[in-house]
């Protein structure tokens, strides 16, 4: 999986770069206006560790970009900060931030908090594939409704185009139904067995 990286201190930007360089592929910016290029990219990456403190943009106004973007696929921002007082954190969190963490952070931390970040990607995109199948099948489902004008002698039915056709065949265009032929007993006495014996004569 791809993750961005946007930190402007070189030191802790390789520091991080090593500590997960083993496990997902990176991509290194150093503001801002970098990072939020990246995130448009096709194939842009769907993980992102957003400093706060960037020049130009800063993490949260790159947060505020992407949650505003519609056009953009869904993405798991970790804002990642020295700033440590409950109102900053709550002010990451309104900015649009899935996960926060507080500089300077144990290397298992931010190791944890990427594998939730990724499987919480990972539970979306599953989620959104079972929705796109459910969505397609419904568009597929053909369903009986409403008045259907049969005929009383030869029993077939007038569709909306204003035809006349076998029951069976509307039922098949409108339904998932699928026929297979036989006789009734009354039918096997009275029509079959006759035209049986006409044959035999």
């Amino acid at each position: 999986m791809k993750v961005l990286v946007a930190e402007d201190d070189p030191i802790f930007r390789r520091g991080i770069q090593k500590l997960v360089e083993t496990e997902y592929e990176l991509i290194l910016t150093t503001n801002g206006e970098e990072a939020w290029e990246a995130l448009q990219a096709k194939d842009a990456p769907r993980l992102a560790l957003l400093d706060w403190v960037m020049p130009g943009l800063n993490g949260l106004e790159v947060c505020k970009r992407v949650r505003e973007a519609q056009h953009l696929a869904p993405v798991y921002l970790l804002l990642v900060t020295a700033r440590q007082k409950l109102s900053d954190i709550v002010a990451g969190f309104d900015a649009g931030a899935d996960d926060y963490i507080t500089k300077p952070f144990q290397v298992d931390e931010l190791r944890a908090r990427l594998r939730v970040g990724k499987r919480m990607l990972e539970l979306h995109m599953e989620l959104a594939t079972h929705v796109r199948d459910l969505q397609e099948a419904l568009a597929n489902v053909k369903q009986l409704q409403g008045l259907l004008p049969m005929c009383s002698y030869c029993k077939r039915i007038r569709d909306d185009r204003n035809y006349w056709q076998q029951l069976e065949t509307y039922l098949s265009e409108h339904s998932e139904a699928v026929f297979s032929h036989g006789l009734c007993p009354e039918c096997l006495e009275k029509i079959a067995k006759a035209e049986v014996e006409q044959v035999g004569n």
